[in-house]
């Protein structure tokens, strides 16, 4: 399971690195533009984790994963046209990706100590955290300031986790991670979206009206 899981990991890493190379891409940046995009998206979120935490972050003791990015980044300035034509499988790997993040993180925050708003918090930076600042420093649209559900699922998955690792330690990850998946996977399928602040003013307007 854990050797499993440690793969899953890697494999988020290098899909989160691509959806930065991406972004590089349509840029048309240089060489050194696609090795740093890959580096904040794909290991941003755990090392603001890591710092606050006051751990050790994780790619200083484990170095392979800043390797994947440096290759993935190198590898995908001369073949991201080829990649993007795949466009929606990145899509669907991505939501993956923030799938074991989210729960990774929660668990890291979660033998740390943390309380349990903590460990949900932590969870969604690990998962949300390295695309912000891919797409503050390409300028692009951040995901903060857009209605489509996937912080909350990171939500979803971590408090799924926390409230079965005392129970079922052993299938709590798994869950957690599933939870996580199904919600994105239903906001990618049927373009799902949060309630924006105009649904709350023209509830308001109704009742105004409703009052006179």
């Amino acid at each position: 399971m854990n050797q499993m899981l440690l793969w899953i990991d890697y494999a988020g890493i290098v899909v989160f690195a691509i959806t930065g190379c991406l972004v590089a891409a349509r840029k048309h940046l240089d060489i050194i533009s696609f090795i740093l995009l890959a580096i904040v998206t794909g290991i941003g979120g755990g090392t603001l984790r890591d710092m606050i935490l006051n751990r050790t972050v994780f790619w200083v003791s484990e170095p392979i994963y800043l390797t994947l990015c440096v290759v993935t980044g190198i590898l995908m300035f001369f073949f991201a046209q080829r990649i993007h034509r795949y466009h929606q499988w990145i899509v669907w790997g991505d939501a993956i990706g923030i799938a074991v993040f989210s729960v990774a993180g929660t668990r890291i925050a979660y033998d740390a100590g943390a309380s349990y708003i903590v460990c949900v918090f932590m969870g969604v930076m690990t998962s949300i955290v390295g695309g912000i600042i891919r797409d503050i420093l390409a300028g692009e649209p951040s995901l903060i300031v857009r209605k489509e559900i996937y912080a909350t699922a990171c939500v979803l998955g971590s408090v799924t986790f926390l409230s079965l690792y005392d129970v079922v330690p052993e299938w709590s990850v798994l869950l957690g991670m599933a939870a996580t998946f199904i919600l994105r996977a239903a906001a990618i399928v049927w373009r799902m979206q949060l309630p924006g602040y105009r649904w709350i003013e023209l509830h308001a307007a109704q009742r105004r009206s409703t009052d006179i």
